[in-house]
Parts: C-alpha cells; sequence; structure tokens
C-alpha cells in the first residue's frame, strides 16, 4: 500500500492587513513546521486563524499555486469573529535556495540584536526585574523602536490609548493645559501605560525635550502581556495609584491614606498644603535621619518630633529633607487633640527657611 503523500510543508506566513483583530497585528509572522502551527511569542492561538491556514495547506497541497500571474502574492483572511486579518505566503521553510538560505541567516541575526539591543535596558527596569529571562526576551519582540525628534508631541491629552512608552534614551516632558512642565521623564522611564490601564483617554501631553528613542508596546500586546504575566498587571496598577496621588497633590489636594514620595513634592509644599486644606491627622516621614511625625489641627502644627528633636526645632529640621517617604492619616490621638498649636504656621516656616538660608551663607 502506497504511503500518502505529506501535504504540509513547512512555511512561514505574515499577516498583510488587520482590521480590528483582537489578537494579531499586522507583521505578524505564523509557522508551518513539523505539522505545527507557532504564533507569536505571548499570543493565544486562534481556531479561526489555524482552520484557514490548515484550509490553505490541504487545498494547495505545493505552493507552485500560491503565485498569481505578475508575482502578486495570493492573499488569504482567517474568516473573521469580531476582526478580520488577511495574511500570505512569507517563504518556505526549507529554503532550497542559497539566496533564500542567505536571507534566513540575516533575519536571525536581526532577531539576536533586536534581542541584545532591548533586554539589557529591560532588565535594569524596576517594571521588569520580577520576570525571568526567557519571559524578558519573548517581551522584547514585541516592542518596536522609534525615534522622536526633538520638540515633537508623542502623546495628546485627550486621544485614546494606543501604545505604553518606554525611554530608552533622551528626555520627554508631560505638559499642563497652558504650556507649563508637570514633569520630566528621562532613560528607562514608562508612560503612556495609564490610559491603556484605565481605558481613558490620555490625561496629559507629552512633548520631547530631545531626540528620544522609545520602545513601543501597543495596546494589543499590552493587553497579552499583562495577561500572560499578572505580576506585571500588579506593578502597572500600583503604578496607577501613585500617580493618581501624585497629581492629586499637584491639584492641591489631600487625603487620609496618601502616601508618596518628598521628591515629588518638597516638605514645605507639603506642610502649606496640609495648612491651606484646614487639615486634622498625622504626617509621617520616613527618611534618611530617622522617622519623624507632624501633627495638625484645623490646619495648625500642634506637635512634632524628629529623633531628640520637639516642635519648632523638630519642624526647622524637616524643612531642608529633600528625599525620603511620606504619608498623611485622618486625626489625631486623644491626649494631642486639646494642644495649643506651637505657633503660628506661616511665622515658623518664615522662620525655618531664613535658618536654611544662613546656614548656606556659613
Amino acid at each position: 500500500m502506497k504511503k500518502p503523500v505529506n501535504k504540509f510543508r513547512d512555511a512561514i506566513f505574515i499577516v498583510t492587513e488587520e482590521h480590528s483583530c483582537p489578537i494579531y497585528n499586522a507583521g505578524d509572522e505564523f509557522k508551518i513546521e513539523n505539522f505545527s502551527l507557532t504564533v507569536p511569542a505571548l499570543k493565544p492561538d486562534c481556531l479561526y486563524l489555524a482552520q484557514a491556514i490548515a484550509g490553505v495547506m490541504t487545498s494547495m497541497g505545493s505552493y507552485t499555486g500560491f503565485v498569481k500571474i505578475g508575482g502578486q502574492k495570493s492573499r488569504f483572511d482567517c474568516g473573521g469573529c469580531d476582526g478580520l486579518i488577511h495574511f500570505e505566503l512569507k517563504k518556505e521553510r526549507d529554503f532550497a535556495t542559497l539566496q533564500m538560505k542567505l536571507l534566513n541567516e540575516a533575519e536571525e541575526r536581526r532577531h539576536r540584536q533586536h534581542l541584545e539591543k532591548f533586554f539589557n535596558k529591560l532588565r535594569n527596569l524596576d517594571i521588569f526585574e520580577s520576570l525571568e529571562d526567557d519571559a524578558l526576551s519573548d517581551l522584547t519582540l514585541l516592542l518596536e523602536l522609534t525615534t522622536i525628534p526633538i520638540d515633537k508631541v508623542v502623546l495628546k491629552k485627550g486621544d485614546p490609548g494606543s501604545n505604553m512608552y518606554i525611554v530608552l534614551s533622551g528626555q520627554v516632558a508631560v505638559m499642563a493645559d497652558d504650556g507649563t512642565r508637570i514633569a520630566e521623564m528621562g532613560e528607562g522611564k514608562i508612560f503612556g501605560e495609564m490610559s491603556l490601564l484605565s481605558g481613558e483617554p490620555v490625561t496629559s501631553s507629552i512633548y520631547t525635550l530631545a531626540e528620544t528613542q522609545v520602545a513601543k508596546l501597543s495596546v494589543k500586546n499590552f493587553k497579552h502581556v499583562l495577561k500572560k504575566y499578572p505580576v506585571l498587571q500588579l506593578f502597572l496598577f500600583k503604578l496607577l495609584v501613585v500617580r493618581a496621588q501624585t497629581m492629586t497633590l499637584r491639584s492641591g489636594n489631600i487625603t487620609s491614606g496618601m502616601s508618596g514620595e518628598l521628591a515629588e513634592i518638597s516638605i514645605v509644599d507639603l506642610l502649606q498644603l496640609i495648612n491651606s486644606s484646614q487639615k486634622t491627622g498625622r504626617l509621617d516621614l520616613a527618611l534618611e535621619e530617622g522617622k519623624a511625625m507632624v501633627f495638625f489641627k484645623e490646619g495648625e502644627i500642634i506637635h512634632a518630633r524628629l529623633l531628640t528633636l520637639r516642635n519648632k526645632e523638630a519642624v526647622y529640621a524637616l524643612l531642608p529633607v529633600k528625599s525620603g517617604h511620606f504619608a498623611y492619616t485622618k486625626g489625631i490621638p486623644q491626649e494631642l487633640d486639646k494642644l495649643p498649636p506651637i505657633g503660628g504656621f506661616m511665622g515658623i516656616l518664615m522662620e525655618g527657611l531664613q535658618r536654611i538660608d544662613e546656614n548656606k551663607g556659613q
């Protein structure tokens, strides 16, 4: 009995068009090898696509029928679900000619260079610290490298979020509506992920301050990454909370449970914010020098301590501090409720700032 001829030859197909496909992008490749279909890293298999490719492979048998008159490659589609993709044969996998073998070797070299280019930079970012090397290598395959000239809009306020950006070199600025800079971000910083997480439009415009190289992750690939690696989802949602708190502080509000870094807001501004809001609560500070606490009643300082220092002297010592963590909690202990203010708030602040100036001049 004659053994049936194997019609499933190894090959590579490429997506040429994509219309609202929930999984794949234009440029994605699918490999047929050893009777198996391999899809791009971090992306799930699609039964519509698998069925379509199997139908193409079975009906054609060989690839002599894949090329139309005039050299145009035959185009196929997945059949569609909520979206639709068109794909075509890129090349046969067995590389029968020397030219095809050289092409394959060149692609493999580009692939290795792509991994090396991104991997070391991504490895040093906090967001990817928990990922294993193999997972991080998979992620780099989804990133698109882009260089943006100086003074160009990267994100515009009100637009829908479409990409997460990782700054590889250069610098960008977050801009307010009046054109003032809210913040600046350099190498290793991430932006654009907040609107992807929340589903809300971009909240602030972002411009380049210099020629800036970024790695982009599309919203579609972003969702696939979060689905496969929940630890990234947790990290990004924590980042969302921190940034929301920072924006709240910048807008002149503070609420119980709010925390942050003194690199984002100075102690002077923080104390003034609590005073102007007439808050009653406790400000805890974790500093390099040690822990400190400042208690407020209706915006006035009634008690403060830093190591052995108390009240005014403690506040004076806190004002020049530039780094550390803060947390604000509503309410004060009952035993402090009847304490009078340690002095007029603005008077204490002015005295402390004057002492700082005098110390600089010595």
